[in-house]
């Protein structure tokens, strides 16, 4: 079962229907014992960098998210806010991070843009994913839907598995290991967003 990190931040019932819809079983789960009985997680966010840490925090989970990510490695997906968090830290605030991909997050410059783009990045933008990555294998011309101000910079440049265009190029999705993460919405992201959801599923 794919267990959605339920702690009070993101679109659980979004990433429930579109499973629900393709036959794959997924649950919110909102305790340690049953974050250690799924497959594979997804870990979702909205709202800010040191809010997110603090609501994961109190929620009584992190240990157990900690073991099953880093010894079990169970895959898991993290999105938007459940992707910043998985950096070192973040300028948005102080609060230490899961620190599982090394990086940090960073506010995009308004002196990055021109005119007519502003903050924040919202709606939707192609992304570039790197050949071979199985997160998006079969997806042709991806499009996704974005809404955010601060964007992940991974120390590594290995660990970028997608790029995309907003006044710079940067990571709109990382990889290490058993762990992925997008800056974007899959879940609000129509057939692109399906078929991604679909393809985590699926990873070994």
């Amino acid at each position: 079962m794919i267990g959605i990190v339920d702690y009070g931040l993101g679109n659980i019932r979004a990433f429930e229907n579109i499973y629900r819809r393709l036959g794959i079983a997924a649950a919110p789960v909102k305790t340690a014992a049953e974050l250690a009985a799924t497959e594979r997680l997804i870990l979702p966010g909205v709202g800010a960098f040191d809010w997110a840490m603090d609501c994961l925090t109190r929620a009584g989970m992190l240990d157990t998210l900690h073991r099953r990510v880093l010894e079990d490695r169970v895959p898991i997906l993290g999105v938007c806010v459940g992707m910043q968090i998985m950096a070192d830290g973040s300028d948005e605030g102080s609060a230490k991070g899961l620190g599982w991909i090394p990086g940090r997050v960073e506010r995009f410059d308004g002196k990055w843009f021109n005119q007519r783009t502003h903050l924040p990045h919202m709606g939707w933008n192609d992304i570039a994913p790197v050949a071979g990555e199985p997160l998006f294998a079969g997806i042709e011309e991806p499009q996704y839907y974005f809404l955010h101000s601060y964007f992940f910079r991974p120390a590594a440049e290995e660990h970028a598995i997608a790029r995309s265009q907003y006044g710079i190029d940067f990571a709109s999705a990382v990889r290490r290991d058993n762990i992925w993460a997008t800056q974007f919405h899959p879940e609000k992201s129509h057939d692109w967003g399906v078929a991604l959801l679909k393809n985590f599923a699926g990873i070994a």
